[in-house]
């Protein structure tokens, strides 16, 4: 702390003493202090929190996949919706096109009990999925 920054703090009171001791507690930036104009400055600094995105539709899926193979209509009920929608529709045909998942039933893709599988490359990019996610935990 520089001899000017003292002096404001003695002006300014003796509970910037106590602000700096509890940020430092907290492991939070030492409060900045200066004078600007004849007014006393004072910048307290947070940590950023760390905003998380929410889970996509496709590892919604390829996580449902991973432990049973389902129908389009049971992978809609287990996300909470009424009917298949259309993005449901377009997720799976893209899982489908990147070799994530696949047809239970394969020489009959429009069958009424067609469901899907993961695939083993699915598995992999699941398996990344949540290394990444730990390694940003820690």
């Amino acid at each position: 702390m520089t001899s000017k920054t003292r002096i404001f703090i003695e002006k300014a009171g003796a509970g910037t003493l106590d602000m700096i001791a509890l940020c430092a507690e907290a492991g939070l930036p030492t409060p900045e202090f200066r004078q600007d104009g004849g007014q006393f400055v004072q910048t307290l600094r947070r940590v950023a929190e760390q905003v998380t995105q929410p889970e996509s539709l496709d590892a919604r899926v390829l996580g449902m996949l991973k432990r049973q193979s389902l129908s389009k209509i049971e992978i809609s009920r287990r996300l909470g919706q009424k009917e298949i929608s259309g993005r449901l529709n377009q997720v799976i045909r893209q899982l489908l096109a990147e070799h994530l998942v696949e047809y239970t039933i394969t020489d009959k893709p429009t069958s009424r009990l067609q469901k899907y599988r993961l695939t083993p490359k699915g598995q992999a990019w699941l398996d990344g999925l949540h290394r990444t996610d730990k390694g940003q935990a820690g």
